[in-house]
């Protein structure tokens, strides 16, 4: 197949770009050129989604797959300048479009936040305001949009934590690399409390697999297919990277009594017992066990555990980050604070 690929040098992009080319398709780049994704056999188109598509104009393509579409209006211009040009549009949603994660096994008919086009321009106008706080209405915007402008050839992946090499997010590699260092780890919550992750490889072959088959609809995508407890996570991440680690469990009362930041200063980590915010009355107990079912029934598959994070911790060999430049996780100093403080009150 001839695939276009809008974004496509950072993540899951990337990881879909080198899986496609081991099955010999044809891959075209469109982005703005700030990051090279450093791969031969590929074309490159520069431009931006926020006004500057000529690049994508009278060209034809088999699918596509948007890893980049968050802002609604860069959805539309995008969908409408491709919608008689592509047989199949690939769009990279979250499971974040749902009202709340609430409700357990919750599956792709829960309801999903509601923005209008109107709103969500106003909102997107300034880009360094707070877009991110409307994470979820975006892109569940950006799904109606694209299933309006190509009817029946889209299919909108719902993902949830994505995992791999070359993950800006920081979240499982601060795992990878907290456990590796060794010592005292403060770990939230019950060891058997569910997480789940999928790896970024395991989705880029699903999605091949569906654009090949030309296969549409809504799907949530995360894993693995059973549920997996943050116990086994944390004892996949010790035998890995062969660290001497000792885990110290903390409970949920005692992180949220320090104002530990749920996912971002705990990553994989949102209070089962408690409300995540002021403005929610009830806790959210399926943010870890979205049903997957149909995805899977479509033919996603998962590699072992083991081998996702023995590929992260060999990336993560590779950089030299300090501290600060770390996206999630916690400090040593206030990881240290806790850990003492765990002791006194035991």
């Amino acid at each position: 197949m001839k695939i276009l690929v809008l974004g496509g040098s950072r993540f899951l992009g990337r990881t879909f770009v080198e899986e496609a080319l081991k099955r010999n398709h044809e891959v075209t780049i469109f982005n703005r050129g700030i990051q090279s994704p450093g791969m031969k056999d590929i074309e490159i188109l520069y431009g931006n989604r926020f006004g500057d598509l000529k690049a994508l104009q009278n060209r034809n393509w088999d699918a596509v797959l948007d890893t980049s579409g968050f802002i609604p209006y860069t959805v539309q211009n995008t969908t409408n300048l491709l919608k008689d040009r592509v047989n199949h549009y690939t769009f990279i949603s979250s499971i974040s479009v749902y009202q709340d994660w609430v409700e357990e096994n919750l599956d792709e008919n829960y309801p999903v936040l509601k923005m209008s086009l109107e709103e969500a321009n106003k909102l997107s106008i300034d880009a360094d305001g707070p877009i991110y706080n409307y994470y979820g209405h975006f892109k569940g915007l950006c799904e109606q949009i694209a299933e309006e402008n190509m009817p029946g050839r889209v299919l909108n992946v719902r993902a949830g934590q994505l995992m791999g090499p070359n993950d800006y997010t920081d979240r499982v590699p601060y795992w990878v690399n907290r456990i590796a260092k060794g010592g005292k780890v403060l770990v939230p919550g019950n060891p058997n409390r569910r997480v789940q992750v999928i790896d970024n490889k395991d989705l880029a072959n699903w999605i091949l697999d569906m654009e090949e088959k030309n296969s549409s609809g809504t799907f949530n995508a995360t894993g693995p297919d059973y549920p997996l407890t943050i116990k086994e996570f944390v004892d996949t991440c010790v035998k890995v990277t062969n660290s001497n680690a000792e885990v110290v469990w903390a409970e949920e009362k005692f992180l949220l009594d320090q104002k530990v930041a749920p996912w971002t200063e705990m990553p994989l980590w949102i209070p089962e017992n408690s409300p995540l915010s002021p403005e929610s009355s009830e806790p959210w107990k399926g943010a870890f066990s979205i049903n997957v079912d149909k995805a899977i029934e479509s033919g996603l598959s998962f590699r072992p555990l083991k081998e996702s994070i023995t590929d992260i911790y060999e990336w993560e060999k590779t950089r030299q980050l300090t501290e600060d430049e770390w996206k999630a996780g916690m400090h040593a100093d206030k990881e240290k604070e806790l850990l003492d403080l765990l002791k006194i009150e035991k």
